[in-house]
């Protein structure tokens, strides 16, 4: 099978996998959390999107890949990164707590549309093997931020139930 074929399968995969994952593993845990300690587990998560500066790597990816795409991608994920620790830093001072969880899910999800938008300008299928190591970001790692971001808003938005 080529590329163009397989790429596209495994990510919608991916987000089939992990929406399972999250809604029987996930949800369950944080649902009966209050609003702070949930933001603050997918802050957690979050936390980890330094690992995206292996995008900019020498070595670890393909010469081919478009530096574009991987400059993007790796400094999208560096900052959402930055933002998600920001955010668990300062959770004893919630005003700027809030601030960082709104800013690092409002750059978390604009780095992710926008590293859609560069695949699909430079045809990142048929370029899938110049991923080398970090072809399981997209597939695997990916769908779980989108997912809890899309969560993340959803938290943010609702009103706040009386307890």
């Amino acid at each position: 099978m080529s590329p163009e074929f397989l790429f596209p399968i495994q990510l919608v995969l991916g987000y089939v996998a992990c929406l399972l994952v999250f809604v029987t593993y996930l949800l369950p845990r944080l649902r009966p959390m209050d609003r702070f300690n949930a933001q603050r587990a997918i802050a957690t998560l979050h936390s980890f999107r330094f690992f995206g500066l292996v995008f900019i790597l020498p070595g670890v990816i393909g010469p081919n890949l478009p530096p574009s795409f991987a400059n993007f991608a790796a400094y999208g994920d560096f900052a959402t990164g930055v933002l998600a620790l920001l955010a668990l830093l300062t959770a004893r001072i919630r005003p700027l707590f809030w601030s960082f969880v709104v800013a690092f899910n409002l750059m978390g999800t604009t780095d992710i549309i926008v590293d859609y938008v560069h695949a699909i300008q430079f045809n990142l299928p048929a370029l899938a093997g110049q991923l080398g190591a970090t072809y399981v970001i997209p597939i695997i790692y990916v769908p779980m931020l989108m997912i809890t971001h899309v969560v993340a808003f959803y938290w943010l938005l609702r009103p706040q139930a009386a307890r």
